[in-house]
């Protein structure tokens, strides 16, 4: 797998700074302005004229202008708002007209507008309504970068007419679409100039300054400097070198970037970016094995601003202990024991879950004191309830016993119809009596033990192969991993001149050598196996090379996974009832 990526490699591969964003002195804006007849669309206001200007590095492109038929009177106080009347707008066209001849004036542009919200919001609404396909404008507002920049000392708000005086403007707003246009723009550049001085040069950055985004976050975009444009992990570090927050990207450099910049809202980042004083980057060949780093990295530092993966051995295992008269118990880990194991759960109460619908399926004991060849003790109540074989007092042979517990264990690691069919039985019984909650722990046990053995055995079909080797075009070609017990032991992508037989032979021979434990997941975590399954079961994956068997039983739980997403979804997905809340059979899954 991929090394980490030195600060030198690193810096080599820096641009410039024009690299970490589109430059704003390259993008076309449009400057566009409204005039209407009232506030909303929603209320039936309409579009009276369109003004807009298109530049480019301080450049005027180009201008569009138009009245705009409403086809409704235009209130008096707006006449006299605006100079527009209604015999001005007689003969203008209908916004059927105009609006498709400004989006095509305005195709490949940035949109600006003073308060966007406004104009933005009536222009999306009439091409809905014309069934017109509205392109995906970036879309920079004045009204809200100038609250951010302008003080109370400079302007008395940030009104279009305010910023116009200080900025100086060639042109006076006065509430005619082109002419606001026009001062809006000779706004924006002012804007645009007091912000170049704040370090925001990109597009991003000029849309990110909108957000908020504390001084302190901005103030650290250096720490993306010298990352590379490279798929992988990074790690944000602290002054004592402890690992902040691990995660992943396709850019290294432009997603770390949106840690100070842009997108980033969450104040736990925000908080996070403060304490951090260095980001370190791994450069990966795969997302797959950026992604199984990101897993390890999380498990190894456990940082203290990542949320999930952070204790994968928190998990709950259910057992068939290795004993004369074996029971189910609740453990925290693997032992090498041969025993038989399911999960991982991730809760105590599931595997509990689990754990009752095999209890209620098959009559084993329930009492945790371990028990002689030949015991001789005192029944409990289940025995007289008929849900134990009661071997404590000898009511069942050795033999019966063991009976039981092998189709136990068969329900466990291959089909588990016979537990289906008796909680879904016991389901339609509780549901003809109306005892509907009753039904619903019930399907909650079926669901948690489905969920269970499924996981286990889909684990298994893959940590039992000491080696699988797969293939699939990605960007930017073949990729290549090998896979041993579970675990990611290499990853590449084929050159092109190179002989992909020879690649794949030579990775192979690099890999990590992996060596397994007990248990479903011998050599990794549950997370990262069920992680290497979906990159194998996906399209376009192709098997080089297995050794082993990778398969599930012919009548695995795996295939009733899809019966516990629907219980997940829903309350009533497993206990299914017709409008007098009656069980229905048809329901049953099929065999």
């Amino acid at each position: 797998m991929s090394p980490t990526v030195s600060a030198q490699a690193a810096r080599s591969l820096q641009l410039s700074i024009d690299s970490l964003g589109r430059p704003l002195r390259e993008i076309t804006f449009c400057v566009v302005d409204l005039e209407t007849t009232g506030g909303s669309p929603q209320a039936g206001c309409m579009i009276t004229e369109i003004g807009a200007v298109k530049v480019r590095g301080g450049e005027v492109l180009g201008e569009f202008q138009t009245l705009v038929n409403p086809h409704t009177t235009i209130p008096a106080f707006i006449a006299v708002l605006t100079g527009i009347t209604n015999s001005m707008v007689a003969n203008a066209p209908s916004i059927g007209a105009a609006l498709p001849a400004f989006m095509e004036f305005a195709r490949g542009t940035v949109l600006v507008a003073h308060n966007a919200p406004f104009d933005v919001g009536f222009l999306r609404h009439f091409a809905g309504q014309l069934d017109l396909a509205w392109p995906r404008f970036d879309v920079v507002d004045t009204a809200r970068l100038a609250r951010r920049v302008i003080t109370r000392d400079e302007a008395p708000n940030c009104k279009l007419s305010s910023l116009a005086t200080v900025f100086a403007a060639t042109t006076t707003p006065n509430h005619r679409a082109l002419m606001d246009a026009r001062a809006t723009v000779d706004v924006l550049h002012g804007l645009m100039e007091r912000l170049g001085g704040l370090g925001v040069h990109s597009l991003e950055e000029l849309q990110s300054f909108t957000a908020k985004v504390s001084p302190a976050q901005r103030n650290k975009r250096h720490l993306a400097a010298d990352l590379p444009h490279a798929p992988g992990v990074y790690l944000f570090r602290d002054g004592r070198d402890r690992v902040l927050y691990v995660g992943t990207s396709q850019d290294l450099r432009r997603r770390v970037r949106g840690y100070f910049t842009a997108t980033e809202t969450r104040s736990r980042m925000g908080e996070m970016v403060t304490l951090a004083e260095r980001v370190e980057a791994i450069v990966c060949a795969s997302p797959l094995e950026a992604a199984v780093r990101e897993l390890r990295l999380i498990a190894a530092h456990k940082p203290s601003y990542n949320k999930r993966s952070k204790f994968p051995e928190k998990v709950v295992w259910l057992k068939l202990t290795r004993e004369p008269w074996p029971r189910l118990s609740l453990v925290r880990a693997v032992a090498d024991d041969e025993a038989d194991y399911l999960g991982p759960f991730s809760s105590r109460r599931s595997a509990e879950a689990a754990a009752a619908a095999l209890h209620e399926t098959f009559p084993i004991r329930q009492c945790t004191q371990r028990l002689p060849v030949s015991p001789r003790a005192s029944a409990c109540v289940l025995a007289e309830m008929s849900r134990c074989l009661a071997p404590c007092e000898g009511t069942a042979s050795a033999t019966e016993y063991a009976d039981v517990v092998s189709q136990l264990r068969a329900a466990m690691t291959g089909g588990p119809e016979p537990v289906l069919d008796t909680l879904l039985t016991r389901m339609g019984l509780l549901a003809d009596g109306e005892r509907f909650e009753e039904a619903t722990v019930v399907r909650s046990r079926l669901a948690s033990f489905l969920q269970g053995a499924g996981r286990t055995q889909r684990l298994l079909s893959l940590t039992r192969c000491p080696e699988v080797v797969a293939a699939r075009r990605e960007p930017p070609g073949w990729v290549v991993h090998v896979v041993r017990h579970g675990r990611l032991a290499g990853a590449g992508v084929i050159p092109p001149t190179a002989n992909a037989g020879d690649y794949i032979a030579d990775l192979r021979r690099g890999a990590d050598t992996v060596i397994p434990g007990p248990g479903p997941t011998p050599a990794a975590t549950a997370e990262e196996t069920e992680r290497i399954l979906s990159w194998l079961e996906s399209p376009g994956t192709r098997v080089v090379h297995v050794e082993g068997q990778w398969s599930y039983p012919l009548k695995s739980a795996v295939r009733h996974l899809d019966l516990c997403a629907a219980a997940t979804r829903t309350r009533e997905s497993l206990v299914p009832f017709d409008e007098r809340h009656r069980w229905r059979p048809e329901h049953r899954p099929a065999r």
